[in-house]
């Protein structure tokens, strides 16, 4: 079975796997404190460093719904394309039943991941929460068009 890895760079490799790192535990904290999080995610320019973006800055009476905001995040990051290297989009999902930290990992490079952390336990005011495995399989492009 080919992987990922094969079919981009090291240096690709190295940059998504930082992404994955630098993405998580902002989640995982926020779980922790707050037991939710709006999506955000973290984009890597050609200078290699890693910045955090967001689709809403708090203004307003009412946050916008979840998928709404990671659309905006969507069109926000590919229309910085041209001046990206990677990026990382982190929601709260459901999938068959169970509550899911999922990042969206993709390289110009060509390689889009998705990754799952299974968790149970978040409630509003925090604590309690529990963290299953992280799994790995072929993600959507959001950013940059398959090849």
């Amino acid at each position: 079975m080919t992987s990922w890895r094969d079919a981009v760079s090291a240096e690709a490799q190295r940059e998504l796997d930082a992404l994955l790192t630098g993405v998580l535990p902002f989640a995982r904290q926020q779980l922790d404190a707050h037991g939710a999080f709006f999506p955000y995610g973290m984009i890597v320019g050609h200078d290699r460093e890693g910045r955090l973006v967001s689709a809403w800055d708090g203004d307003g009476d009412e946050a916008p719904a979840a998928p709404e905001l990671l659309e905006l995040l969507y069109i926000g990051v590919q229309q910085q394309a041209g001046d990206l290297r990677a990026a990382a989009f982190v929601a709260q999902v459901v999938v068959d039943g169970s509550d899911a930290i999922r990042v969206e990992l993709e390289h110009r490079e060509g390689a889009a991941i998705a990754v799952l952390l299974p968790y149970a336990g978040a409630e509003p005011g925090g604590g309690g929460v529990e963290y299953g495995e992280l799994s790995a399989g072929p993600g959507e492009h959001q950013v940059w068009p398959s090849s």
